[in-house]
């Protein structure tokens, strides 16, 4: 399959501010212990999509990307990583690398994106359209917060109700119309006539996400990003108006600007209802597209039209993206939970991941839907639930851990209680500290709540915490 593919991985994400730092950029943010690009590149494996451009903004992160990608994968996908610079948008990041586009299609996939959806069946719809864009729509994740602690030993779900996008379909649920999001999704919808006329009906949902992957024609989406150099996202621009411009287009393909009328209306007629009848001998229902582009009966002017083109999966598959920190706790739970098979790794007959090399203390209880990393050891009587525990970390006795993410080289002493609560690398708790929706920040992290730079924040004994983040101020 003549694709190439390009991952945005973001860099040092502001949103991700508590959790990111300059030695973890947010692709190799742990999901289960493993960096959440691996998902994506997993993925893309499996449908041997194999060309693959690894795109981060800022050299330090990018260098930091290419160490891991370098080590875990040199001998199974040709990777190249390449650096652009940090705030340019998703566009832009596009543009900086266009010179390494070669391929006729690119596949475009956001770094953060977690799913089982095969990245090939986009490809193969795009190809089978021949489109200029085909995006992934998906039904959205169930987000919320755990509520630790709740009765029966069950979690309870608080449920949010999100507005992600307002997405218009044709008849077949193949073509895009119409796509809003954002600030957008609040003002009035507007449609472009010519496209709800051409379709004849439009099906509207909002109970679709716009997963971030998209397929482009190459010449198409270079000739967007090069006439409209004000453009800077993907999501809120190129692709907005490849919508709205589908039956007026102005793109070019395959390097060449769309065929204009040559000014001999009997030849342009003559033309087009050859090409009508060579589109509905090989059709069984040809698209809106391609009977607009013709006209009534396959008389008049030849239109320019150009395909946007959509991937709806099914319900049952899980799609997320790890974009802010909720995300971050959402997505840790789901992959050694409900969505146990995106792990990659072997549970347990207990529905849990103990990690052969880690031990455990006498009494020591670590329940399903729990993963403890490499080399880590628990004292006695300790208790987990709901939780992802790193590499190497050390935990003393009668420690609670409830519904959080703690990740590697952490020290916790005896006595602490966690509850929903992020515990970045080399954090030390120390004993009988209580800690309830928490971060604690380990390198360089500007603070969420506390506006504070530090390392290795240390958490001295007795001390309770409820709602903060926590950083060690810089001397």
């Amino acid at each position: 399959m003549d694709f190439q593919v390009v991952i945005l991985a973001g860099g040092l994400s502001k949103k991700l501010v508590p959790l990111v730092s300059k030695d973890i950029p947010k692709a190799l943010l742990p999901l289960a212990n493993r960096p959440v690009l691996s998902y994506v590149l997993e993925q893309l494996e499996q449908s041997n999509l194999t060309d693959l451009i690894v795109v981060v903004e800022g050299k330090d992160a990018a260098n930091c990307v290419r160490a891991w990608v370098s080590n875990a994968y040199a001998d199974r996908l040709n990777v190249e990583v390449a650096a652009v610079p940090e705030d340019v948008g998703t566009a832009g990041a596009l543009r900086s690398i266009a010179h390494h586009l070669r391929a006729n299609d690119i596949l475009v996939v956001s770094g953060d994106l977690v799913s089982d959806v095969p990245p090939g069946a986009v490809a193969a719809t795009h190809r089978l359209h021949d489109a200029v864009v085909t995006a992934m729509l998906c039904s959205p994740p169930v987000s919320g917060h755990l509520e630790a602690g709740s009765s029966g030993g069950k979690d309870k779900t608080k449920k949010k109700s999100v507005h992600y996008n307002i997405i218009g379909l044709d008849p077949t649920k193949q073509f895009l119309l119409y796509i809003a999001a954002g600030a957008e999704v609040e003002k009035d919808t507007r449609i472009q006539k010519n496209i709800l006329r051409a379709a004849g009906q439009m099906e509207i949902r909002a109970d679709l996400m716009d997963a971030h992957m998209y397929a482009f024609k190459r010449s198409a989406l270079q000739d967007v990003l090069d006439r409209k150099d004000k453009f800077v996202s993907l999501r809120q621009d190129v692709l907005p108006y490849l919508v709205r411009s589908q039956l007026n287009s102005e793109v070019s393909l395959n390097g060449a600007t769309q065929p204009e009328e040559n000014g001999n209306e009997k030849d342009n007629s003559q033309k087009n209802q050859a090409l009508l009848s060579r589109i509905l001998a090989n059709a069984s229902k040809p698209s809106f597209h391609e009977l607009y582009k013709l006209g009534t009966n396959g008389s008049g002017p030849l239109k320019n039209t150009h395909k946007c083109c959509v991937y709806v999966a099914h319900a049952s598959k899980y799609c997320a993206r790890l974009n802010s920190i909720q995300a971050f706790m959402d997505i840790n739970r789901d992959v050694i939970g409900e969505a146990n098979h995106l792990s990659g790794y072997s549970f347990s007959a207990h529905n849990n991941i103990i990690d052969p090399s880690a031990e455990l203390g006498s009494k020591t209880t670590v329940g399903p839907h729990c993963m403890l990393g490499e080399s880590s050891q628990m004292g006695d009587k300790c208790s987990v639930k709901r939780s992802v525990i790193g590499r190497h970390c050390r935990i003393g006795s009668n420690v609670k851990i409830v519904n959080s993410v703690v990740m590697n080289h952490v020290t916790i002493e005896d006595g602490c209680s966690i509850q929903s609560s992020v515990i970045c690398s080399n954090v030390q708790l120390h004993e009988r500290a209580v800690l309830k929706d928490c971060q604690s920040l380990p390198t360089n992290g500007a603070g969420w709540a506390l506006l504070m730079v530090g390392a290795g924040f240390v958490v001295t004994a007795g001390s309770e915490y409820k709602g903060e983040s926590l950083a060690r101020k810089e001397k």
